[in-house]
């Protein structure tokens, strides 16, 4: 595993409440979030990132309000007339 330093504001933990391995493990998940929302990882190596699960990882994009799914709007018309073959 790499190491990345990231240089923070004297008094930055104790400004959002956080001990610094607490923060530690936010600024990890965060960045795992977003990456994946971007696109940028796969949801199993955001979950790497953020040090859970895969199911961890997905419950936390929920309670982030980060959609596990997320199509273009080609995909999305390509599966709403795909599901409309189905209907009865």
């Amino acid at each position: 595993m790499s190491l990345l330093q990231l240089n923070l504001p004297d008094g930055f933990a104790q400004a959002v409440h956080l001990t610094q391995a607490e923060l530690e493990g936010q600024i990890r998940l965060m960045a795992a979030l977003k990456m994946f929302e971007l696109g940028k990882l796969s949801s199993g190596k955001a979950a790497e990132l953020a040090g859970v699960s895969r199911v961890e990882f997905f419950e936390l994009c929920g309670r982030y309000q980060v959609p596990i799914v997320s199509y273009d709007e080609g995909e999305l018309q390509a599966e709403v007339e795909f599901l409309a073959q189905w209907r009865p």
